[in-house]
């Protein structure tokens, strides 16, 4: 299912022949499925878990695709979630699982670019707004979701130690509640709707996955203490 370029896509395999999105009977003109940097993130994580390595021409093509796709100030588009911040995320929790270098300048502008759109609260939040105005990236309220998926990405990328982390950390657990849970909602009373960080149709319209705000939380929380644990000498 690997596409020509390196990458994969959702459900089909080369499946980018862009007249077909301006059929006047398109489903909200999303009728291919192209593929993405997010995608080919989460497969190279996958792939190392079977044994892939990057002696592997396929997973080097599926590098290639990657770094082609990076954005000038170091972030990736996110396709099925909101949006360079999730990107970002997948492609270098899926470069670290590969075995690509830390050090590596590609590597380390993506976690810098995670850095520098920290929210002064600790946390991180990105509206949908960015998929109209790319300017936008990274910008938006706080949220559990988002704030997990950045550190995630500043965990793959070598980065355990920065104040950043230490105050994503302190982010989440400050708002987690009583029952373990996280909200993730705006407003106030009977008007408090839940903030949207899954993509639909790009520009389209937005999902927002419930259990997205309480498990992407503990996977960063667990994630950071695996880090910060000893490392045993044996």
């Amino acid at each position: 299912m690997q596409c020509r370029n390196g990458g994969w896509g959702s459900f089909d395999k080369d499946n980018t022949k862009m007249i077909f999105q301006y059929i006047p009977f398109a489903d909200h003109n999303a009728m291919l499925d192209p593929p993405t940097v997010d995608i080919t993130g989460r497969m190279l994580e996958m792939l190392s878990g079977y044994g892939y390595t990057r002696g592997d021409k396929r997973i080097e093509k599926a590098i290639k695709f990657i770094l082609d796709e990076q954005e000038p100030d170091g972030s990736w588009f996110g396709r099925w979630g909101v949006n360079y911040i999730y990107g970002t995320f997948l492609v270098l929790r899926g470069l670290d699982a590969i075995g690509f270098e830390h050090n590596e300048p590609q590597v380390q502008q993506a976690a810098e670019w995670i850095r520098m759109v920290q929210n002064p609260d600790g946390g991180w939040g990105e509206t949908c707004g960015s998929y109209d105005d790319p300017n936008t990236r990274g910008e938006g309220p706080s949220t559990p979701s988002q704030t997990a998926w950045a550190m995630l990405g500043l965990l793959a990328a070598g980065d355990d130690r920065s104040d950043s982390v230490a105050k994503g950390v302190k982010w989440l657990l400050e708002r987690q509640n009583e029952d373990g849970s996280w909200d993730e909602l705006m407003g106030e009373g009977e008007k408090r709707e839940s903030i949207i960080t899954g993509t639909g149709f790009p520009k389209v319209f937005y999902l927002a996955y419930t259990m997205y705000r309480h498990y992407f939380p503990l996977m960063a929380l667990t994630t950071y203490r695996r880090a910060m644990e000893p490392k045993s000498s044996f």
